[in-house]
């Protein structure tokens, strides 16, 4: 199937799927006449690469999760442990945006919000409180 049709049973921008192919994550054949021509296989693989880019996993971890995918000898170990190195990413992260939601909520709440030009959120931002 072209790469419209591939794209849309996938669940991802024809964009993504062209992107995916110029950096042979997923290589489609080509056709005669040039057009790329994506099978089942290809379709699962696009799917498979979709989900792991939902949950965060950058392109190159995408290449190892699909290279130990498609790797009947592989060892689960491997798997869990490049997914357990992005939990650990994604912990660090929240625990960033946690400690980022406190500074601007005690902002935000000694901010008296009125007419008056003293503002403890520019005071903050600017280093000032």
């Amino acid at each position: 199937m072209n790469i419209q049709a591939a794209a849309s049973q996938a669940g991802l921008p024809v964009k993504t799927v062209r992107y995916y192919d110029d950096i042979e994550l997923v290589r489609a054949p080509r056709r005669e006449n040039g057009y790329r021509e994506y099978s089942d296989q290809e379709i699962h693989k696009l799917r498979f690469l979709g989900r792991a880019r939902s949950l965060g996993f950058s392109i190159e971890d995408c290449r190892q999760l699909l290279s130990l995918y498609e790797d009947n000898s592989r060892a689960s170990a491997d798997v869990k442990l490049l997914a357990s190195r992005h939990l650990e990413e994604i912990d660090k992260k929240l625990a960033e945006l946690t400690s980022l939601r406190k500074t601007l909520s005690d902002l935000v709440h000694n901010c008296h919000g009125d007419d008056r030009p003293d503002c403890p959120i520019l005071e903050g931002l600017a280093g000032e409180a």
